[in-house]
């Protein structure tokens, strides 16, 4: 029994000395760490840049509105307009020729 408890005294004072595929093991688990600690650093920074785009575009949507409605209206063929504008003057002078007919 003795030498049990030598042994034992040993073994609890002295911890075992670690391999070199040990060390290197927690080296590189530690490396391994603090990589995807910067990762997600970056990612989180990623994430408020693309908020922050996406808040500054719906920001602007009134103006595109506004710019699409400008395209449209400028876009249209010229031609419709002189046609409508055509129409238009033809149903005034009809109506002014009814009321010189009514006098």
């Amino acid at each position: 029994m003795s030498t049990n408890r030598a042994s034992n005294a040993n073994g609890a004072q002295a911890a075992p000395e670690k391999t070199y595929f040990e060390q290197q093991r927690e080296m590189l688990v530690g490396e391994i760490a603090q990589s995807l600690e910067l990762v997600l650093q970056n990612i989180n920074k990623l994430n408020r840049s693309l908020e922050e785009v996406t808040q500054v575009g719906t920001e602007f949507a009134p103006v595109e509105s506004l710019w699409s409605h400008f395209e449209n209206v400028m876009a249209k063929n010229p031609n419709e307009n002189e046609e409508g504008a055509q129409e238009g003057q033809t149903e005034h002078e009809g109506a002014t020729e009814v009321t010189e007919h009514e006098k």
